[in-house]
């Protein structure tokens, strides 16, 4: 069973940095892929970026690009969201989720297994 635990968000203010964690656990990373979504209130969930494991390759949606880094240690099962210079517009719960293919999408179907968020919240 995987299982797929975010932590790190928490109330900033805006232009302060943050580091976002999903632990991952159930079985090998091997050949998946994991992404980050966020979902703020009252709105659908948006792609915001994803790695592979195999190889670290990276995307990201054009709303963050520049100003969130994706990336993960091999050791310890954990994908990180760095996030800077933090808008009140990216207040959202974001999750993390598995695609078991290890394709680079920002396409949320394409994931099959979700964690269950970690609150961010900007103060302007």
């Amino acid at each position: 069973q995987v299982q797929l635990v975010e932590s790190g968000g928490r109330l900033v203010q805006a232009g302060d940095s943050l580091r976002l964690s999903c632990a991952a656990s159930g079985r090998t990373l091997s050949n998946t892929a994991i992404g980050w979504f966020r979902q703020a209130s009252g709105k659908e969930r948006e792609f915001v970026a994803t790695i592979t494991w195999n190889g670290g390759y990276t995307h990201y949606a054009d709303s963050v690009k520049g100003r969130v880094t994706i990336s993960r240690d091999n050791a310890k099962n954990t994908v990180y969201l760095q996030m800077n210079s933090l808008k009140p517009e990216d207040t959202a719960v974001y999750h993390c989720a598995m695609d078991r293919t290890g394709a680079l999408s920002g396409y949320e179907k394409r994931y099959s297994y979700w964690g269950q968020g970690t609150q961010v919240t900007v103060s302007s």
